[in-house]
């Protein structure tokens, strides 16, 4: 039986770990797949080829992505370049040409996965995106098959390694997010513009992609609500443990009466959580079935070697459909195309939840019933409270809270009300709090 030839376009960190994996692995794959795969056109701008190991076996490497997309031999594309163009309009171009195609783009699939779904549907073709969340961990493939049984409850997930380096560092070494920071751009996790990481932008990509897997329904990008972890302080993470918490930047997309929560936000979790205790760089996602119950996957979220593990398991994947009738193909999106539902993406004001609230009063009796008398006109119930001795000479004290669970809205009225006091210096710092039962 004729190998399977594989057009690769990108050979930066990732592809470079596609070369190595494919290579390395050859005989491997083989017995798993029922043919060898072969990378027959690579295409890239620039690469490294001392530090590609088995680069040598590639067929040939072109600086033209469209002609690895044209090239009549070609069967599967693997996209590996990222962003939104031109590795759409390459997707496309292939899906048209009738190739498969296998891509770790979250940003790409997020916002113009909707399309790309469709066109791939109508030429019959396999679009492949396990690599796009979460690196080498398998949870799309984890979401679509392995819990097909079960109605999904929720997902919450630390699905951005960067973030996670940053919260962790501050919580262990007792430092800032600004000198943090700059240490993660030193070690190479954090880019030069760290903003799609630190700010939740690229979180809300992967959580996107699990929302609509896990609840079937339309990729909807622009209704992920996004929150950065760049307004968190060094005194946030002592004050959530000594509550007996721990600050993690989750995805958390959950199914309600009313619709579909997609929220990226920084969130204190009971540290005694299995999620709550995922440190560095490595990613974790809690996923709850109504079946199964709670499931718990971990491992590099990142990373050359464990994001290509992914991308190669989507080649098997498409090599052992490649004779399959389309009609009977896993569905890209975990249900029938024609069954994804419309079920509402909530507004963030109306999602319930606790909070954790931080605030400078002025040391002065009357301070904390004015500010008990706004939350309990609100129907917000109080959890625990800190009052911290002041400082010598300091005219205001900080005060923390946490609530019990509450709608977002109304939370919004008590801060907005809590900061129009003259008691009350300055905006009140609010996280949410999820128990994750």
């Amino acid at each position: 039986m004729k190998p399977i030839k594989i057009g690769l376009l990108g050979l930066g960190t990732v592809g470079g770990g596609v070369v190595t994996v494919l290579t390395r692995n050859a005989h491997e794959i083989a017995r798993r797949a029922g043919r060898e795969v072969v990378i027959s056109h690579a295409a890239a701008k620039e690469y490294d080829a001392g530090a590609i190991q088995g680069l040598d076996q590639v067929g040939r490497i072109t600086d033209d992505g469209f002609a690895a997309v044209d090239d009549p031999e070609v069967e599967i594309i693997i996209e590996l370049i990222g962003g939104y163009s031109p590795a759409k309009e390459m997707v496309l171009r292939a899906i048209d040409n009738g190739k498969h195609v296998i891509t770790a783009n979250k940003a790409m699939i997020a916002v113009h996965g909707n399309e790309i779904f469709r066109a791939a549907q109508e030429k019959g073709v396999i679009v492949a995106f396990e690599a796009a969340v979460a690196g080498g961990i398998p949870i799309i493939k984890a979401i679509r098959e392995g819990l097909v049984a079960n109605r999904i409850q929720w997902a919450a997930g630390i699905i951005n390694g960067t973030g996670n380096f940053i919260l962790t560092e501050m919580r262990d070494k007792g430092r800032d997010f600004t000198g943090v920071l700059k240490g993660a751009q030193e070690l190479g996790y954090a880019e030069a513009d760290p903003t799609f990481d630190v700010e939740g932008i690229d979180a809300a990509h992967k959580l996107t992609i699990m929302g609509s897997i896990a609840f079937g329904i339309p990729l909807q990008f622009d209704r992920t609500y996004t929150e950065g972890i760049s307004k968190i302080e060094q005194q946030d993470v002592v004050y959530a443990d000594e509550l007996g918490y721990r600050i993690k930047h989750l995805g958390i997309t959950r199914r309600t009466d009313a619709g579909i929560e997609l929220r990226v936000h920084p969130t204190l979790i009971p540290a005694r959580r299995l999620i709550a205790n995922v440190d560095g760089v490595m990613n974790a996602v809690l996923v709850q079935g109504d079946a199964v119950g709670p499931t718990l996957y971990y491992g590099a979220g990142a990373g050359s070697l464990p994001t290509a593990s992914s991308v190669v398991a989507d080649v098997i994947d498409v090599v052992r459909a490649l004779t399959t009738d389309p009609g009977n193909r896993v569905p890209h999106l975990a249900f029938q195309p024609g069954a994804l539902s419309d079920l509402p993406v909530l507004d963030m004001e109306d999602i319930h939840t606790a909070y954790y609230l931080r605030m400078q009063a002025v040391d002065q009796p009357g301070v904390m019933s004015s500010v008990t008398t706004i939350l309990g006109d609100l129907g917000i119930s109080i959890e625990a409270i800190i009052q911290k001795e002041p400082e010598a000479g300091a005219g205001h004290v900080p005060v923390i809270m946490l609530t019990q669970r509450v709608q977002e809205r109304n939370m919004n009225k008590a801060i907005r009300q809590i900061e129009a006091l003259d008691t009350i210096a300055g905006n009140v710092h609010r996280i949410r709090v999820e128990t994750l039962d």
